[in-house]
């Protein structure tokens, strides 16, 4: 067979495995439901269509940022949720960082219910899936335990049917012990989890004076993660131009190390000099969030240096959800 033929064989090969007979989609084309995935590892799999990944699992609602920093970044938080009327039948919601042993949810003797954020599992869509631990959890007998997923909710509410617009009020803990605040001597598993967490649990301080920015010391340095309310191409302006202008440090000493991304929004990360603290960070971190007003707001184009920030900024970006 000559070249030309040989060429034209595997041409007619390729094409009938890309895109399989006429009017058919290949199954490595992809998915027509919009998913991202091949079409062989969604609607044509054999055991059918996997979770659309949701990539703003938590938009619209209250504290959205404070929500992603307890999910990704926060050891120990907590914060009280206000469910719509007749969801909850009078029983509290206390959405929580960690539960023991990674646990989506607790049914606790006083009717109470802990949801947990950092969990094990994940179906495509954190909101629908806090929702159906939440809904499976409040239909179990006060005191049952331990309540999760083991399959994907499918359709369903997600979280933010289920709650109200009451801003949520994060509290931060230096470690567990409030898992067993209620319980007189701990002993077996219970103790040895607390134990466990508790050591790996790095000291963080929500700050007071702006929203959803976290101090945290992590032994051979500290942190300042910042959880941004902002859509990601104005902010990188923004924060540029604040970078040309020498007005993106928050304390004396400090450096604007990068940024992840998480949930769909952008966490600002700068590494802070030993001993800083968070109280330090304070008036500092209000002068900033001010400037960042300014900046968002400027409607110049980005100067060269800026571009050239711009570019920097932008290669230093982490996408971990």
């Amino acid at each position: 067979m000559g070249k030309k033929s040989r060429l034209k064989a595997r041409s007619v090969q390729h094409s009938s495995t890309e895109e399989g007979a006429a009017g058919e989609i290949g199954p490595r084309q992809p998915c027509p439901c919009g998913s991202g995935r091949r079409y062989k590892a969604c609607h044509g799999s054999a055991s059918g269509p996997v979770a659309t990944f949701v990539a703003r699992p938590f938009e619209g609602l209250p504290g959205e940022c404070d929500l992603i920093a307890m999910r990704e970044i926060v050891p120990a938080a907590t914060a009280p949720l206000t469910l719509r009327d007749g969801v909850a039948d009078g029983r509290s919601v206390l959405l929580c960082s960690l539960l023991p042993m990674a646990a989506p949810a607790l049914s606790r003797a006083d009717g109470s219910v802990w949801l947990g954020l950092q969990v094990q599992h994940n179906f495509g869509d954190p909101s629908r899936d806090l929702a159906a631990v939440l809904l499976k959890a409040l239909g179990e007998e006060p005191g049952s335990g331990v309540v999760g997923l083991t399959d994907a909710p499918g359709d369903g509410p997600r979280l933010q049917d289920l709650v109200t617009d009451v801003p949520l009020e994060v509290t931060v803990h230096e470690g567990f012990d409030y898992w067993i605040a209620d319980v007189d001597d701990p002993t077996g598993a219970a103790a040895a989890s607390l134990e466990s967490a508790n050591s790996a649990a790095n000291p963080s301080v929500r700050l007071t004076s702006v929203e959803a920015a976290y101090w945290t010391d992590v032994g051979s340095r500290e942190h300042l993660r910042w959880v941004m309310p902002y859509d990601e191409e104005p902010l990188l302006d923004a924060l540029a131009r604040l970078h040309v202008a020498g007005k993106d440090v928050v304390a004396d000493g400090s450096r604007f190390v990068g940024m992840f991304r998480a949930h769909g929004r952008l966490v600002p990360v700068w590494d802070l000099p030993s001993g800083t603290g968070a109280e330090a960070l304070e008036r500092p971190a209000r002068q900033f969030h001010d400037d960042l007003q300014t900046a968002l707001a400027a409607p110049a184009p980005l100067t060269g240096d800026e571009r050239a920030a711009r570019s920097g900024l932008a290669n230093r970006q982490l996408t971990i959800r």
